[in-house]
């Protein structure tokens, strides 16, 4: 046995199902040895799309998602992937190959630090330097993925180390036990939240992590306290539920704002701050906080909470019920915005317009898509009315790149959800500068029998930032480009194609495609006018609570 096959029989014992990557000459190894494995590789297109794959994989599972690359350029590549799994809290092990020990000293074809290159953008990460090290270093890299706050690691294997002769067996794996809130903390929350006249729940990626949605529904249920989730938080509490208050997190100021304007208690629920800046909702830092997760508080000005409430959360929030009383309390002032924030919702139901409302298209998929079924949002203007319009009864049946904000995770995203959940819809949501940096994996998913839709805003630019520079600057510069025929190119691939020519034409569209035995890509032309005008109709937002 070599380092190569004893590092599969590692992953192997991790319960590895699949790794994606590219083949490389520094991980020809590693290759070989998983050809006698039970894990199956998926040969992407794209190391990018590869490490995308993973991160999705590792959100949707809560177990560490594998990408492989070679050295040099498929190591670079890899690493968009990794930040950004490691920003949003998502499990992940990437392994690269490496040139041998025996060249590291020198100038050498391909080689770069990867350890050093690695360490901004993981948890973790270390180089294989002897080949009996091989089982301490796969368990501790899976280990330190998945302990909260999960993330990428890394791994680098020498070609030299890869092809050495080495015994030695996988370690033992071991769940860890969990944590329970300290006593003080439990009662100082009850406290604070019987006291509260307008309490809030601002509810975040954690509580999906640490699948408390069922306690999170019964504890905000039974105190009659309002939620808000992240982007990535969407689905903990169901967006019918009446106490749902849906999504907060846009950079303009919105009717959600309003109930933070009244606030006097915020309790945050599995909040990580990279998800939304707490300067957004709390500036002057003066709203009271219940911190409720499994790791600390970060430090920032706008967010240091009364009680931190450390433990597992679905444990503190039953255990916080008992010591609450709000017995007698008026409804939070908050409940009175929801008529108002489901009414602008409501309002593109019937839209005709055409090029498309991006409301309307959001509208129009949440009617497609059963509670079970998964879209996954790319990065661009299009996701800010995703974020805000597209509602959840599930958790992980939303999935954004929010914290590094990656354009091109939607299709390779979508590859993944597939492979995880093959019996439920999948619908990639992306602009078209977003779909045409990844859009090579949609062979990837011809091959490999994953059918899913491609939802494509097209509008021939980069809208996010037209709509940035617009509000800054009043005009905008280079962000206009051309597009291919979609349909023809979706043709080419062995994929279905469609193109939408009316707003009436996108429900059954989307009904026809997701029924497709292979991919789909819709080319749906969006009217990003509505950009601007949310714009200025946030800024004459008035709290009436």
């Amino acid at each position: 046995m070599n380092t190569a096959e004893l590092l599969v029989q590692c992953l192997e014992n991790e319960g590895v199902e699949y790794i994606f990557g590219l083949p490389g000459e520094e991980n020809m190894e590693v290759l070989n040895a998983l050809e006698h494995s039970s894990i199956r590789f998926i040969t992407t297109r794209h190391e990018q799309g590869a490490a995308f794959m993973a991160d999705v994989y590792g959100r949707l599972t809560g177990k560490p998602g594998v990408c492989l690359s070679t050295l040099g350029p498929g190591a670079t590549n890899l690493m968009t992937g990794v930040a950004d799994a490691n920003l949003d809290c998502a499990p992940l092990v990437a392994i690269t190959g490496q040139v041998g020990t025996d060249r590291m000293h020198i100038d050498s074809h391909q080689y770069l630090d990867l350890v050093a290159m690695f360490a901004p953008v993981t948890k973790w990460n270390a180089q294989i330097v002897r080949p009996s090290i091989t089982p301490e270093i796969v368990r501790k890299a899976f280990k330190r993925a998945q302990s909260e706050k999960p993330g990428a690691v890394h791994i680098d294997l020498p070609e030299n180390i890869a092809a050495m002769p080495v015994e030695g067996k996988p370690l033992t794996k071991r769940d860890g036990d969990k944590i329970f809130a300290s006593y003080r903390s439990l009662g100082e929350a009850g406290e604070l939240i019987t006291k509260a006249k307008n309490p809030l729940i601002l509810v975040g990626n954690g509580a999906i992590r640490s699948h408390a949605s069922e306690a999170l529904t019964e504890f905000a249920t039974r105190l009659n306290i309002p939620v808000v989730n992240t982007f990535m938080g969407k689905g903990v509490i169901p967006y019918t539920h009446p106490l749902a208050m849906w999504s907060l997190g846009l950079q303009q100021r919105d009717f959600i704002n309003c109930a933070f304007d009244e606030t006097d208690l915020v309790i945050a629920v599995g909040y990580d701050l990279v998800e939304y800046s707490p300067k957004k909702w709390n500036s002057t830092g003066n709203i009271p906080i219940i911190h409720i997760g499994e790791s600390s508080s970060q430090i920032d000005s706008s967010y240091i909470p009364q009680v931190e409430v450390v433990g597992d959360i679905s444990d503190a929030l039953n255990e916080i019920l008992h010591r609450a009383d709000r017995t007698g309390k008026s409804a939070p002032h908050a409940l009175e915005l929801r008529p108002m924030i489901r009414a602008d919702y409501e309002q593109y139901a019937q839209d005709d317009g055409f090029p498309v409302k991006p409301q309307k298209i959001v509208y129009d998929l949440r009617q497609v898509m059963n509670p079970e079924d998964i879209v996954i949002s790319d990065v661009g203007a299009h996701k800010m009315w995703m974020a805000r319009h597209y509602h959840c009864d599930r958790p992980n049946t939303c999935i954004i790149s929010n914290g590094f904000a990656a354009m091109g995770i939607a299709i390779p995203g979508a590859v993944a959800a597939k492979l995880v959940y093959p019996k439920r819809k999948i619908v990639a949501v992306t602009g078209d500068g977003g779909f045409m940096m990844n859009m090579q994996e949609l062979e990837t998913a011809v091959r490999i029998g994953t059918p899913f839709v491609t939802l494509i805003f097209n509008d021939g630019g980069y809208g996010l930032i037209e709509w940035k520079q617009q509000i800054h600057f009043g005009k905008s510069a280079f962000i206009k480009f051309g597009n291919p025929d979609f349909v023809k190119l979706a043709d080419s691939m062995g994929l279905k194609g469609y193109r939408i020519e009316s707003a009436s034409d996108l429900i059954p569209t989307l009904k026809e495609a997701l029924a497709q035995s292979v991919p789909a890509v819709i080319d749906c032309p969006v009217d990003y006018r509505e950009n601007l005008l949310f714009t200025q109709k946030t800024n004459d937002i008035a709290c009436m609570i």
